[in-house]
């Protein structure tokens, strides 16, 4: 009998090298992908199902969360709240979008118990990412005993993070190697037409690029 992962898919290249890892890992993936009022939605899920096309998911769940913009409290679902260009700061940025890895996650555990599944991948990056505090590996440990606590005897899932200890260079040669499909993964927080290059996910994606010593296959504005 195959086992089954859930994969949660943004259309980042992160979320996309995590599922090709369980791709990989002999896995049947189920996709999962959430649009919540992020000012690039319509580019993430365009890129979101090339990626699930590509890693040969059994299952695509597309999950609309509209209280993430009543929420607010973050640049990418608030329009009135600008995207940072200015460079990496310290702390958690104004991009945080409020406990959305725990929601996500959460949502995650509901599709893996209906499909008996035993993982569940997460692209998250700890060591080279934004400062997101839902990023941690602890974190997402910390989650999997409260999951597993929550649900059916019988429900064991394990939550799986391939590329939580790599740097975005790693990421980028990683992702290379195992012929992930990068032109088809999207970073920008602000733009869906060409990445903006300046906001804080387009500076982290074209560093990795540059210190992999390869060219970012997507256009920059």
């Amino acid at each position: 009998m195959k086992k089954t992962a859930v994969c949660i898919i943004s259309g980042g290249m992160d979320s996309a090298l995590s599922a090709k890892i369980a791709q990989k890992e002999e896995y049947e993936i189920i996709a999962l992908h959430f649009n919540y009022g992020q000012r690039t939605q319509n580019k993430e899920l365009e890129c979101f199902r090339k990626i699930a096309e590509n890693v040969e998911a059994s299952e695509v769940y597309e999950i609309d969360l509209p209280f993430f913009e009543q929420i607010g409290a973050s640049a990418l679902t608030d329009k009135s709240i600008e995207v940072p260009t200015g460079g990496l700061e310290d702390g958690v940025p104004v991009t945080y979008v409020p406990f959305r890895n725990g929601i996500f996650l959460s949502i995650a555990a509901s599709v893996a118990e209906k499909h008996a599944a035993e993982a569940l991948f997460i692209g998250v990056v700890e060591e080279d990412s934004s400062g997101y505090p839902d990023c941690r590996e602890q974190y997402i440990e910390q989650m999997e005993k409260a999951i597993n606590l929550g649900t059916k005897d019988e429900t064991n899932l394990t939550i799986k993070m391939p590329l939580v200890a790599m740097k975005k260079s790693e990421i980028v040669q990683k992702s290379l190697e195992m012929k992930v499909p990068l032109k088809h993964t999207w970073s920008c927080y602000k733009s869906e037409e060409k990445a903006c290059g300046v906001c804080d996910s387009c500076r982290l994606r074209l560093r990795g690029f540059s210190q992999a010593g390869v060219k970012d296959p997507i256009d920059y504005q």
